[in-house]
């Protein structure tokens, strides 16, 4: 088993590289990886729905019948209904297409968007998924570096208003990822 960095301080921030069930975080937030109708899907987005009941995804609807679609690269909040986190924040991530049709940026600013607003609503910690790698087939090692990487410039950059910002990964090639890119960051 390589020794591998699953935390580190970021300021007064702490972020954790963790194994497990993004449904059963008890951060203020969870960070959905939602398509951009908001009703639901397959994978985290679906798990969370399951997992959250009927009260995401009525505010959800409210979200789409107000603004329409939510593009790629933003995100909105709604409750967490029956989850632990009081909120949900939806994210639209990139459908990789080679990385020529500025998915980086796209991917970047669903992270973004998400840190933005959890700040901007006084929340104290947050948990992302990996965004954009399961259907929409982001390449994992390619996510791992924005996502980390856009987390830790984000923290770098703003108030210390967040302590804790945990990226939540459901299988060991997913978390092997995101620690070598916490490692790699870690070492520059």
């Amino acid at each position: 088993m390589e020794n591998r960095v699953t935390e580190v301080a970021v300021g007064s921030t702490r972020l954790h590289i963790i194994q497990g069930d993004i449904t059963k975080q008890g951060t203020d937030a969870v960070v959905n990886a939602a398509n951009s109708s908001l009703m639901g899907g397959g994978g985290v987005d679906g798990a969370i729905h399951r997992a959250g009941g009927p009260a995401i995804l009525e505010e959800c609807k409210e979200i789409v019948s107000r603004q329409g679609r939510l593009p790629t690269g933003k995100a909105v909040i709604t409750t967490g209904g029956n989850l632990r986190a009081r909120y949900v924040i939806h994210t639209v991530g990139p459908v990789w297409r080679g990385g020529g049709k500025g998915e980086p940026d796209l991917l970047a600013s669903a992270y973004q968007e998400s840190l933005r607003l959890a700040v901007e609503n006084k929340m104290h910690s947050i948990s992302f998924p990996s965004i954009s790698t399961g259907i929409y087939g982001y390449p994992v090692e390619r996510a791992a570096e924005v996502a980390v990487g856009t987390a830790v410039t984000f923290l770098r950059q703003g108030p210390a208003a967040l302590e804790e910002v945990v990226f939540v990964l459901f299988d060991n090639k997913t978390f092997a990822a995101y620690s070598r890119a916490l490692q790699e960051l870690v070492e520059k």
